[in-house]
């Protein structure tokens, strides 16, 4: 009988040295798509979350209509629920566009109070945006190269690759 009570209080502190006791603060979200089409599959793309004074990050990944939900990263010396986190879009499987102040968000709580939630939203286009786009044929930059002519008997590099580097050598 003795051995029975022995048993059951080992067994008993097995299972609550197996239990984590922290607390999990979860965090849902979703990403929106600027250009995309009526039912479009957003499963794939990852969302970062990274909270102020923890190492940790946590990483979601979205469902087919664009939602998400993770656990907020926590430490064992600091609550999540007082710290500054942020949730930034990575990417995914295709490649996406976005502004900067459209990829990070800061979090939230939740109207409920039991979850948190991202302050504003996470979007992206599929394809390059029109103001980012120069007027030249939809070519990147507004910046034109300059090259000037050297003769080919000095055997120079292109005169772009060190034009805007001007050294000074010789003062005094």
């Amino acid at each position: 009988m003795e051995l029975n009570r022995v048993i059951a209080a080992l067994f008993f502190a097995l299972v609550l040295a197996r239990v984590d006791l922290s607390t999990c603060y979860v965090m849902k979200g979703s990403v929106t798509c600027l250009d995309c089409q009526r039912h479009h599959d957003f499963s794939g793309i990852k969302v970062l979350v990274k909270c102020d004074q923890v190492k940790k990050l946590a990483v979601a990944t979205t469902q087919a209509d664009g939602s998400f939900k993770t656990n907020l990263p926590s430490d064992t010396q600091h609550s999540s629920a007082h710290l500054n986190c942020l949730a930034k879009l990575l990417g995914g499987p295709d490649q996406l566009y976005a502004y900067r102040k459209n990829v990070v968000s800061g979090i939230v709580k939740a109207g409920d109070g039991s979850s948190y939630t991202i302050s504003t939203p996470l979007s992206f286009s599929t394809t390059c945006p029109s103001s980012v786009k120069g007027e030249n044929n939809g070519e990147f930059g507004a910046f034109k190269t300059v090259d000037l002519p050297l003769p080919p008997e000095w055997g120079l590099a292109p005169s772009s690759y060190y034009v805007p580097f001007i050294p000074i050598i010789g003062i005094p």
